[in-house]
């Protein structure tokens, strides 16, 4: 159960982290709500996680979908770069995540 908690803290990052992107453009009440909510849900579940995983799994987990998630969000629904260079660096966070994963014992 904590590694489906941590894998939802995860998405609710790179939701808070598409709607702060979002504020930044419409200034919108809404929006903000949706930034408090989104990253209030994945501390929540980041700190249930951790109750269960280590530290060092769990919040490397934690940011490593949210800066490749973040990023994949960024490429396709706002258009930025999809260089061979910067789709390359992003696999390498999700094969370090993957080892730190293997490892954990």
């Amino acid at each position: 159960m904590a590694w489906i908690a941590l894998i939802f803290a995860g998405i609710c990052e790179i939701f808070g982290v598409a709607m702060l992107n979002q504020f930044h453009c419409d200034k919108k009440l809404q929006t903000l709500i949706f930034i408090f909510i989104s990253f209030g849900f994945s501390f929540l579940l980041l700190s249930y996680a951790m109750q269960v995983l280590p530290m060092g799994v769990a919040y490397a987990t934690w940011t490593g979908i949210g800066a490749s998630g973040g990023a994949f969000i960024g490429m396709y629904m706002y258009k930025e770069s999809k260089s061979l260079q910067r789709v390359s660096f992003i696999v390498l966070i999700i094969i370090s995540i993957i080892g730190i994963n293997l490892t954990y014992k």
